[in-house]
């Protein structure tokens, strides 16, 4: 399968368990990889005939920058539902990333998501943390 990718989008939102990360508010970088047939597009050169990912771009700034979740998981699970909805995707992969105020030294915290639409016949995907 073929990949659309979006990577290193960043936006400030509010997420987060702490009530100061609530409404202070921090950077989230996120990285979405939609699964889908470009072939068609390949061969056409049409915008036509593929994603324009300035509708998943939008999709995710929407997420990120709407309402508050507590955790990066509850984040990442609603920005890839929003991109599962995109035709003719058919799975995708959701990373987010943010640097909680935390003592120490880190570039940051994140989870990683997969997930496939319900049509898919193999079911949806595993995540995983790291």
């Amino acid at each position: 399968m073929d990949r659309l990718l979006l990577e290193g989008m960043a936006f400030f939102g509010h997420h987060g368990v702490h009530p100061a990360e609530r409404e202070l508010g921090a950077r989230f970088v996120v990285d979405a990889e939609l699964e889908l047939d470009l072939s068609a597009a390949g061969r056409s050169d049409r915008l036509e005939d593929s994603l324009d990912y300035r509708q998943p771009y939008s999709a995710v700034r929407e997420v990120v920058e709407g309402d508050s979740c507590h955790l990066i998981e509850a984040l990442a699970e609603r920005i890839a539902n929003r991109l599962l909805a995109f035709e003719p995707v058919s799975r995708v992969t959701v990373r987010v990333r943010k640097r909680p105020p935390l003592r120490g030294e880190f570039a940051s915290f994140g989870v990683e998501l997969t997930r496939q639409s319900q049509s898919d016949p193999e079911g949806a995907g595993r995540g995983r943390d790291w």
